[in-house]
């Protein structure tokens, strides 16, 4: 697995970052970046069951299934990935996830003088670091635009 790293500094208390990085409406416009249809079904406290959802081209929902790992309210939040969704089924065996399953995807905020800057650090496969490195600086922007 490659190690990816990302951030940003938002003219915005930590706080508020935070709350709109993970509140659904606000969230589905940031990831929006990844998938016009992002969404999250689950919760976000540490120990939570959480589905990164969207629905593909040929109209079937599918995404990730993870699971907080740990959650600090506006400092750190750690997911870790357990699998896939296909449709309703959940996947967290077998060749397609192998490569990847366990991944973490880690949100770090630090906040000085009222800017925050949020480091992104996630686990991938090979396969998706030039699509990642691609997106990710663009949701993040979206995320900014958000929060400032």
């Amino acid at each position: 697995m490659k190690k990816l790293n990302y951030s940003i500094e938002i003219k915005a208390k930590a706080e508020k970052v935070f709350r709109i990085m993970l509140s659904k409406p606000t969230y589905e416009k940031w990831t929006a970046a990844f998938n016009p249809t992002s969404t999250f079904e689950g919760g976000w406290n540490k120990g939570d069951k959480i589905y990164f959802i969207g629905t593909g081209e040929e109209g079937k929902k599918g995404g990730m299934v993870s699971r907080i790992v740990e959650n600090s309210p506006n400092q750190f939040i750690s997911i870790e990935h357990l699998g896939i969704l296909d449709g309703d089924i959940e996947i967290t065996e077998g060749e397609m996830v192998e490569s990847w399953k366990g991944a973490l995807e880690n949100y770090t905020f630090s906040e000085n003088k009222g800017i925050t800057t949020l480091s992104v650090e996630t686990d991938t496969s090979e396969d998706y670091a030039d699509y990642f490195n691609a997106t990710w600086p663009k949701a993040l922007e979206i995320l900014k635009g958000l929060c400032e």
